[in-house]
């Protein structure tokens, strides 16, 4: 296993950074990804490989990109013309990847937001971005929710990354849950074996590996202002991986942070699930992150200080023959580090010094 991180439209100087605190391998996500598009708005691949060897010029290795699955999954279910142009989008942008150079693309099964109801002081004052189902609210979800490829609070901390993007271009397709018309547990299940026949497949004869990254956060039972969310527990990972069960291409960006959120005891849970998902070989990469709290009550906090023996999950990963990336994710946000460069600094030295006593 090694360190890297996952960064959000790089800039020169943050791919600077990155090599500069030791990383090797970054996963950059620059959805909408316009720059690697033609006029039809269709990935090129010279445009991918352009992209690969200016990140490379850095002495970086270009992990994996984002894949913008967009509104597929609601617009399978309500809005039928849509979904197959935008299959015919993945399709493309799968191919021009591999063309372009790439072993591995990311994707989020996301229909609405990344749930959040608020935000909770940590330690020094910094703010957690936090869940709690039963203060959940329209309102709540408008204000601290977040779309497409923005941080939590990020807005509030003086960073220029956009966090409420909903009703824009950067939400990426996903919505407020109370804006859909509702997605049932067999909804949700039928769009995303429909999602499945269109993207692995073609990511098959391709030669590329496709890396999900399961709902945020677990909802509770019976879902949350009409929306299920399926992929929110083991089982849930398990059954959208039976949906291609001997397929290559098809695994899972294993978030250990939202895997956390699914259990109301996430240090064993996170364990279990390492096992189960990673014996399967179906770890692609990891977000290695930590929580307080547990299901439908937590905050994101730094890797030191949650509920999850971070040490254990480095032996889980190690004792079922994962040796990918490990990414730092979803660190508190702070007026004195409004870029989180120092707290991600701080992550990436964190894990690189578990794997050196692992």
């Amino acid at each position: 296993m090694y360190i890297g991180e996952q960064i959000i439209n790089p800039t020169a100087e943050r791919l600077r950074l990155s090599a500069q605190l030791g990383v090797a391998n970054v996963v950059v996500d620059t959805r909408p990804n316009t720059h690697l598009e033609d006029a039809d708005g269709l990935w090129e691949a010279h445009k991918v490989a352009e992209h690969r060897r200016w990140i490379e010029g850095f002495g970086l290795t270009l992990e994996c990109l984002a894949l913008d699955v967009d509104s597929f999954l609601l617009d399978s279910l309500y809005d039928r013309p849509r979904a197959a142009r935008r299959a015919g989008k993945l399709r493309n942008d799968i191919r021009a990847a591999a063309d372009g150079g790439l072993a591995m693309l990311k994707y989020n099964v996301q229909m609405v937001g990344i749930t959040r109801t608020g935000r909770r002081p940590g330690r020094g004052g910094v703010l957690e971005s936090a869940f709690r189902a039963a203060d959940y609210s329209r309102d709540a979800d408008e204000a601290y929710s977040y779309w497409g490829v923005g941080h939590p609070a990020a807005d509030i901390a003086g960073a220029d990354i956009g966090v409420n993007a909903a009703g824009t271009d950067l939400a990426l397709g996903q919505v407020v849950a109370n804006h859909t018309a509702g997605v049932t547990a067999t909804q949700a299940w039928t769009a995303l074996e429909e999602l499945v026949s269109v993207i692995v497949p073609e990511a098959e004869k391709a030669g590329i590996r496709l890396a999900a990254h399961p709902h945020d956060p677990a909802f509770p039972k019976g879902g949350l202002n009409g929306v299920e969310h399926v992929v929110g527990s083991i089982e849930g990972m398990e059954r959208y991986l039976d949906l291609a069960p001997e397929s290559p291409a098809h695994g899972i960006n294993f978030c250990q942070g939202t895997v956390a959120e699914m259990a109301p005891d996430p240090g064993p849970y996170v364990i279990e699930a390492i096992r189960r998902i990673g014996g399967r070989g179906r770890i692609y990469m990891v977000h290695f992150r930590n929580i307080k709290g547990g299901y439908c009550d937590f905050s994101e906090c730094f890797p030191d200080e949650g509920a999850v023996d971070m040490a254990a999950a480095v032996r889980a990963y190690r004792q079922v023959g994962y040796r990918g990336i490990l990414c730092p994710d979803h660190v508190p946000a702070s007026d004195l580090d409004p870029a989180r460069e120092r707290f991600f600094a701080f992550a990436l030295g964190y894990t690189q010094g578990l794997l050196h006593a692992a």
